[in-house]
C-alpha cells in the first residue's frame, strides 16, 4: 500500500523505521511539525520523525498549518491508500481524513477509551493505573473518539516513570500498526465503538503540572513525581539564607510511611536522601537538580549544598 505517514515525537519514530523498512509497503511521505528553535541557545532543531524520514530518503512535509486548503491538495495528489498517524500535534481535518480509500488510522498511547488527549502516559501513571498499552484506531473529528481496531496492552511496573512507560509504548506501537495493517490485508478491519462514558482526558502538558503539593499524600506526590520524569519535572523550591529561594527538581523518591512530619519540612538530610514530611508520611529524595545546575545525587548534592532540618520546601 501507499502511505503517508504523520507524526512529530520520539513516540512515533519506531512505527516509521518499521514501515521504511517494510518492501511491501511504500512511504508516499511524512508530515511533520516545522523545525523550531531549541534550548539555551535556540539552536534549531528537526523533529525526530524527520530525521529517521531522511536517513530513509523519504520525502519531507512541514507545513504550519495542515488544513490550509493548498496543502490538502498536495496530501491529495500523493495519492496514499492509507494515513497512519502518531503524536502528531495538530488535528486533522475532515477533508485530510477523507482522502485515504483504505483508512486513516491513529495509534494513541493508551487503552481508550481511557486518557484521550495529549499526556496520556503521564495520565496513566498519575492515576495509579495498571496497565497501559497502544491503541489503533479510526481517526475522526472528535479528540481521540474514533472506532477502535485494537489494543495492545502491557502492565506498568511497579516504578515506572513517564519517560520509561514512553520509550515501553514506542516500542510496542511497530507491533500494533503490523497487526492493524494485517488486518488489512485479510480485509477485516473491525470497528468498536468508544464507550464514550469511560473517556478520561489528559491536557497538553505545562511547566505548572509538575509542582508538587507536598499536602497531598505520599503515594500521590510519589505519582506525580514519577509521571513528570523526564518533563516537565516534578518542581519545588528551596530557601536558603543568602539568595531567594530556587527551583528544586526531583526526578526519584523513596516512599517511606514509618515516618511523617509537617507537610514539606525536612525530616533530615544526610548521604541516604532528603527526608520530607508529607502529613501522613514521607518522602525520601533520592534525585534531584537545583535551579542552574546539572542533576545528580542527592548524596552528591549534599556534599556541597548543605540542607539543614527544620527548613520548608514551597510552590516555585
Amino acid at each position: 500500500m501507499r502511505i503517508l505517514f504523520i507524526g512529530t515525537g520520539d513516540i512515533g519514530v519506531p512505527a516509521l523505521e518499521m514501515l521504511a523498512q517494510a518492501s511491501d509497503h511504500q512511504i508516499v511521505g511524512v508530515i511533520t511539525q516545522p523545525d523550531k528553535p531549541v534550548g539555551r541557545h535556540q539552536e534549531i532543531i528537526a523533529t525526530p520523525v524527520k530525521k529517521i524520514a531522511l536517513r530513509y530518503g523519504i520525502p519531507v512535509y512541514q507545513p504550519e498549518k495542515i488544513r490550509v486548503p493548498s496543502f490538502i491538495e498536495e496530501i491529495q495528489n500523493l495519492k496514499p491508500d492509507i494515513i497512519v498517524v502518531m503524536a502528531y500535534g495538530q488535528i486533522l481535518p475532515q477533508a485530510i481524513l477523507d482522502i485515504p480509500p483504505v483508512a486513516c488510522l491513529n495509534l494513541h498511547a493508551s487503552l481508550l477509551p481511557r486518557h484521550r488527549g495529549a499526556a496520556p502516559i503521564q495520565a496513566a501513571i498519575e492515576a495509579g493505573d495498571r496497565e497501559s498499552g497502544i491503541t489503533v484506531m479510526h481517526v475522526s473529528a472528535g479528540l481521540d473518539e474514533g472506532d477502535v481496531w485494537l489494543w495492545k496492552k502491557i502492565p506498568v511496573r511497579r516504578r515506572e516513570t513517564g519517560g520509561s512507560l514512553h520509550d515501553r509504548l514506542a516500542a510496542l506501537a511497530p507491533e500494533a500498526l503490523s497487526e492493524a495493517l494485517s488486518m488489512i490485508g485479510r480485509g477485516s478491519v473491525p470497528r468498536i465503538p468508544q464507550e464514550t462514558p469511560l473517556a478520561t482526558y489528559a491536557a497538553k502538558l505545562t511547566r505548572d503540572n509538575g509542582l508538587i503539593d507536598w499536602t497531598a499524600g505520599v503515594v500521590e506526590i510519589d505519582r506525580k513525581i514519577r509521571a513528570m520524569n523526564p518533563w516537565p519535572a516534578a518542581h519545588t523550591t528551596l530557601p536558603a539564607e543568602d539568595h531567594p529561594p530556587r527551583k528544586l527538581k526531583v526526578f526519584s523518591v523513596i516512599v517511606c510511611r514509618k515516618s511523617s512530619g509537617p507537610c514539606g519540612v525536612v525530616l533530615r538530610a544526610d548521604k541516604q536522601g532528603i527526608l520530607v514530611g508529607c502529613g501522613t508520611g514521607s518522602l525520601l529524595l533520592r534525585e534531584i537538580q537545583l535551579e542552574g545546575r546539572r542533576r545528580m545525587s542527592v548524596r552528591e548534592f549534599l556534599s556541597g549544598h548543605p540542607v539543614v532540618p527544620g527548613v520548608k520546601l514551597g510552590r516555585a
